[in-house]
């Protein structure tokens, strides 16, 4: 007995995979802070 692939569910469930990995890393990106300046920051909530 040979084993037969169904290729479009593989691809599919690769696609559905794939696309929660880059829905986790969407949600997981942050920009990276540069020059934060302190007393600007103090000024805002005070």
């Amino acid at each position: 007995m040979s084993v037969t692939r169904l290729k479009r569910k593989d691809r599919r469930n690769k696609a559905v995979a794939n696309n929660k990995v880059a829905a986790v890393k969407r949600l997981t990106l942050k920009p990276t802070i540069k020059k934060v300046s302190v007393e600007e920051l103090k000024a805002q909530f005070a």
